[in-house]
């Protein structure tokens, strides 16, 4: 295929599915609260997978993640559980791995089982509620969410390669993007090449304190790397833009009331050196979706994952397209949830925007 300019070898194309679950071996549950926004969503691996771990916003909130830098012990994981609730939410990754250990998964320690479940979560506490409505609960729910989307990720995988559903879904159920309603996405893409079919794809959950959609408008920061239509097919607005679309309030907001988080994952033989670098190649990916991003008040934090069925001809050269690959996956992931997503009280969807980018005009 040829390429304006430039030689580009096979063709780069989005998966049957455009989802995380286009990687064979692959499956995602959800689970929601059913009485609040909030939510659970669990990667499962068939098979432990090689792993790593980037951590771009100043306000990460992760459980288990340091298992995965370079010279640890533990060095592939069973799942990654992402969820709304805070600190709260580190519970689902206990639940998460209470289900996988009574489905005799995990590392063998004699007659044991500890599978490894890495998490991260993003702030939704206050998402859809009232001013005036209580914060607690008699029991905090999200030992049982990640109990029960664990469950569902079991089912899925049984199931074989199914469509993730996305927006108001799993974690993205309570997540909001820069005063609009964020939520779950999805994306992916095949490289096809010489007889070889190579798979990148993402998940994210988008809650950022930045903004999605060009300010004045209703079109994605991701625009330029959308395929198809699949999140509305809007093109930016002529630029450039005005010097006060480009700055932001952030004392408007309060510290770590945010994050974005992404699990990428491909069939590439990859070792975990490889994987953190194409983790810290996704982390553009925010950068293509969200603007500002990394700030102070977001945990952003991104999981990579390599199951290691499609052997790596050329080190240099698969690890750098694959990371090429998940940072577009990514930004499209961003945008295709906060475009799937529904409104909640107080909490305008993209659908609610008009062509000047404020709700209902």
């Amino acid at each position: 295929m040829q390429g304006k300019g430039s030689l580009v070898t096979g063709m780069i194309v989005p998966g049957p599915l455009n989802a995380l679950t286009d990687v064979a071996g692959i499956a995602v549950g959800h689970a929601e609260h059913s009485t609040r926004p909030t939510g659970t969503t669990v990667v499962l691996c068939a098979e432990p997978m090689i792993a790593a771990a980037e951590i771009g916003g100043g306000a990460p909130g992760t459980r288990a993640v340091s298992i995965l830098d370079q010279g640890r012990v533990a060095s592939h994981v069973d799942a990654i559980a992402l969820s709304g609730g805070s600190a709260f939410g580190l519970d689902a990754a206990g639940g998460a791995m209470d289900r996988l250990r009574q489905a005799r998964r995990g590392f063998a320690m004699g007659r044991a089982r500890v599978p490894i479940v890495p998490g991260a979560i993003i702030f939704d506490l206050m998402t859809g509620m009232s001013a005036d409505a209580p914060t607690d609960w008699d029991t905090p729910p999200w030992f049982r969410l990640g109990h029960e989307a664990a469950d569902a990720a079991l089912s899925a995988l049984s199931a074989g390669a199914a469509p993730i559903a996305m927006g108001n879904a799993g974690a993205g159920m309570g997540a909001r993007a820069g005063g609009i309603k964020g939520g779950l996405g999805t994306s992916s893409l095949v490289h096809e090449a010489d007889g070889r079919r190579a798979t990148v794809a993402a998940l994210t959950v988008a809650n950022p304190v930045g903004r999605v959609v060009v300010p004045g408008s209703r079109a994605f920061w991701a625009a330029p790397y959308e395929r198809g239509e699949e999140f509305g097919g809007v093109p930016w607005p002529g630029l450039p833009l005005l010097p006060e679309d480009l700055d932001f309030p952030f004392e408007a907001f309060s510290v770590g009331t945010n994050t974005t988080l992404a699990v990428v994952a491909t069939d590439l033989a990859l070792d975990q050196s490889q994987c953190a670098r194409v983790a810290a190649m996704a982390r553009d990916g925010f950068a293509r979706a969200i603007r500002p991003v990394h700030s102070p008040l977001d945990g952003d934090s991104i999981f990579v994952m390599a199951t290691g069925r499609v052997p790596v001809r050329d080190p240099v050269a698969d690890t750098g397209r694959a990371g090429m690959m998940a940072a577009d996956c990514v930004a499209r992931s961003i945008a295709r949830g906060v475009h799937a997503a529904a409104a909640l009280p107080g909490l305008p969807a993209w659908r609610d925007l008009g062509e000047d980018g404020l709700p209902g005009s």
